[in-house]
């Protein structure tokens, strides 16, 4: 695993012999080793140039943009040196199909759902009374099996999460008023935090299909489409509510983000960069903390969970072993 760069201030991107080297508006630089180096992320206004992208694409480094306010504008994807011919053929085969896609499809929303429901428990555990939704949320996960549609499914998860959503402000302590998701732009603290932590499970997930031989642009949950990664969509899903939003709980329920982390001027929507920072830290910890895998027998990390998920699609894929999306445990 190598490193992961986060660039949060303004200035330049170039390459300088074996490495790059990342310089601010304030002449500060640091050097980063292409050797060691997976993925950069730019939240700032950098230049660069096509040598530095050649560069990258040599050393199989991956590049997130990132707009000014925080949102995930698009992704540098070097040449993929990890094809398979075959692979695709029949990655498309299974999507073209539509009932081998609708039970690929089932199942990311399966693991999804059950993912909801153990955080549910969790806090329900921890004295907050949400048996109520629970039951509702588990009532629905049983009906996606019985799906006859990708349409139908998605209805069901949309639901599952407006339930979900709906016992946020329960198991938050903070006081924000959180009634439902809103996306463009996010409308109060808490859905700018969903906005740009998703972002960042997107591109962890992408930059984890990357190291696999499946095309990310063929997705079976999420409808492909025109110059989207949409198999990161798909497999992100599954790994939201483990990442995404126990990060969230836990951040906001520990003061470790507040509103003094927004600007005010927005409704609190776009995060200052000290609150960028903190999530970032953050962030960077949960994909490198380790759980015992039950079928490995080993520790595993949050970020090669995600990889994991890769390769049981590809087993699928190719016949060799039917796919079970991930489910915690704990």
């Amino acid at each position: 695993m190598g490193e992961i760069f986060y660039i949060l201030q303004d200035g330049s991107l170039r390459r300088k012999d074996n490495s790059i080297v990342i310089t601010n508006t304030n002449g500060d630089y640091k050097n980063l080793k292409a050797e060691v180096t997976d993925e950069i992320y730019l939240f700032g206004e950098t230049d660069l140039n096509t040598k530095l992208l050649n560069f990258a694409s040599q050393k199989g480094i991956i590049i997130h943009v990132f707009n000014y306010y925080g949102f995930y504008s698009g992704t540098y994807y070097p040449r993929q040196a990890n094809i398979s011919g075959y692979l695709l053929v029949q990655q498309v085969r299974s999507y073209d199909d539509y009932e081998k896609r609708l039970t690929i499809a089932k199942e990311v929303l399966k693991a999804a759902s059950h993912n909801i429901y153990r955080n549910l428990r969790y806090y329900n555990g921890r004295g907050i009374s949400l048996e109520e939704a629970m039951l509702k949320i588990s009532s629905l996960a049983d009906k996606l099996e019985y799906g006859r549609s990708i349409n139908e499914i998605m209805g069901i998860e949309g639901n599952i999460r407006k339930i979900y959503y709906s016992t946020w402000n329960d198991i938050i302590k903070q006081d924000v008023q959180f009634n439902k998701r809103v996306k463009r732009p996010p409308d109060n603290m808490i859905n700018s935090l969903i906005s740009f932590i998703n972002s960042m499970i997107y591109t962890t997930t992408l930059t984890e299909i990357y190291k696999t031989q499946l095309n990310p642009t063929i997705s079976f949950l999420h409808e492909p489409g025109i110059k989207r990664f949409s198999l990161s969509l798909d497999i992100s899903e599954i790994f939201k509510p483990l990442i995404v939003d126990r990060m969230i709980f836990s951040m906001l329920n520990k003061n470790q983000i507040t509103e003094l982390d927004f600007e005010r001027e927005s409704n609190f929507v776009y995060l200052k960069e000290s609150g960028k920072r903190k999530i970032l830290v953050e962030y960077d910890k949960r994909l490198e903390h380790t759980i015992a895998h039950k079928d490995l027998g080993r520790e595993v990390s949050y970020r090669y969970l995600i990889r994991l998920e890769c390769y049981k699609l590809i087993k699928h894929i190719i016949g060799e072993k039917e796919y079970v999306g991930f489910k915690m445990w704990w």
